[in-house]
């Protein structure tokens, strides 16, 4: 069985490729991340433990799931940031590169200004305001300069097995009658199992570069949480607010992209590939981890 070292196992796009690519009797997964049992700790800023253990495995790919995503910490929290979201992935390229594996590494729609009015597209100018945003930025540009075979996929709002903002919004629904989300913020919700099964698809492939990976369609956070009360059956009133306003409410240190809708151009020119909406997707998972 080809052999996949999967980086950040224990978050939620880590527990989605589990359970994806453990489908398939073709690959062999060894599961890593900072801490957590049962699997192995590697630290990704550390050059020589992941070329080590790259060496050690001689994998036939590297999925790189692991990620700093505590946006407003990173305004602070600088050097962290660079070396988990910039230089992690540089050493994964060159460990990928130096034992001959693919390698595929989640990158956001945070390297975009979020100022645009039509879908980014991967050809488009980018322009991070945001620490998280300029590290995640640094990172792609390090897959482009050390890694061989790579796919960089940019993503967005994304939910699955874990703490994110649809288990948020059930959790406050549980003791609040209302609850107030903004709506002049768009993208589009995009579930770790679509992403998962994007991944899978391209994996044995040569179809190496930079791809935008989200569901289609697209929505704002109020009409987001919405859908997952109505799905829920829930009874709570969403509020709709600006960003301003709820800026005033919950001070945050690092700007929110206004837009954050991104075109699976790449996708859709070189593949057959498509995303679920993200209607379906929300759906699906809720019936399958929610309800």
């Amino acid at each position: 069985m080809k052999k996949i070292i999967v980086t950040g196992c224990n978050g939620q796009l880590g527990r989605a490729i589990n359970i994806e690519l453990g489908k398939s009797g073709d690959y062999e997964l060894v599961n890593t991340d900072v801490a957590g049992d049962g699997i192995t700790p590697l630290d990704i800023t550390n050059v020589d433990a992941v070329v080590g253990l790259a060496k050690e495995v001689k994998p036939y790919a590297i999925i790189n799931c692991a990620a700093y995503t505590a946006v407003d910490a990173q305004e602070k929290d600088v050097d962290l940031s660079y070396k988990i979201n910039a230089i992690g992935p540089r050493n994964l390229s060159i460990a990928a590169t130096e034992t001959g594996a693919k390698l595929v590494h989640i990158s956001t729609d945070y390297v975009f200004a979020g100022n645009g009015t039509k879908p980014y597209l991967e050809f488009d100018k980018t322009g991070p305001v945001s620490v998280y945003g300029k590290t995640k930025l640094a990172g792609e540009e390090f897959v482009k300069q050390f890694a061989k075979d790579s796919f960089t996929i940019r993503t967005a709002w994304l939910y699955g097995d874990g703490k994110n903002f649809v288990k948020t919004m059930m959790r406050l629904s549980e003791s609040h009658d209302e609850v107030s989300v903004v709506d002049d913020q768009l993208g589009t919700p995009t579930s770790t199992y679509e992403l998962a099964k994007a991944i899978a698809y391209l994996l044995p492939t040569e179809n190496y570069g930079l791809f935008h990976g989200t569901c289609e369609g697209s929505t704002n956070w109020a009409d987001f949480t919405e859908e997952i009360f109505r799905i829920a059956g829930k009874n709570t009133k969403v509020n709709h607010v600006t960003s301003e306003q709820y800026s005033q409410m919950n001070p945050q240190a690092a700007p929110r992209p206004a837009y954050s809708i991104l075109e699976n151009y790449m996708l859709k020119l070189t593949s057959d590939f498509m995303f679920a909406d993200w209607h379906d997707a929300i759906e699906r998972y809720m019936k399958d981890f929610i309800l």
